[in-house]
């Protein structure tokens, strides 16, 4: 009886952890080709491509969060921007049953990984409907830039420079 028991226990605790993706979408997007098209007709130019990366997560309701993610991607050539495409993708995912450190490492490192390949190929597709090389990002672990993150929140709660 007590195997039984503990038995269901367990799988009562496992059914009251959840993960569910709601809905992932696209959220904002912008391009701008400021030196077209004379760019085009230049004899030699090799772009600097800066890609930024943002990551934001709120709360919407009782276990319901959305994680944002924005790619920001500029190229430059003698202090002019070429392009610049900015791609925000979002998910609304429902988290309930894991503990604070947990949640946050699904919405920090996890959620920012499921909504990446969606983001990846619309930049990608910005960059070369704009008459430009196609612009394929790499892939970005987020699970270290998350441990990052939070070795700087706790040197910065410590008063340790970072």
């Amino acid at each position: 009886m007590t195997e039984y028991a503990n038995g269901d226990a367990a799988a009562q605790a496992a059914v009251e952890s959840q993960f569910i993706i709601q809905k992932i979408y696209l959220k904002d997007v912008s391009f701008e080709s400021p030196q077209t098209p004379d760019i085009f007709v230049a004899s030699d130019w090799s772009p600097e491509v800066n890609v930024q990366v943002a990551n934001n997560a709120r709360q919407l309701g009782e276990g319901v969060f959305e994680t944002a993610l924005t790619i920001t991607a500029t190229a430059s050539h003698n202090n002019e921007t070429i392009y610049l495409a900015e791609v925000q993708y979002a998910g609304i995912f429902t988290i309930v049953g894991f503990d604070e450190a947990q949640t946050q490492q699904i919405l920090g490192a996890y959620c920012p990984n499921l909504i990446q390949p969606y983001i990846r190929e619309t930049v990608a597709d910005l960059v070369m409907k704009g008459g430009f090389p196609q612009l394929v990002l790499q892939a970005i672990n987020f699970d270290q830039l998350f441990a990052q993150h939070q070795q700087e929140q706790q040197a910065a709660a410590h008063g340790r420079p970072q």
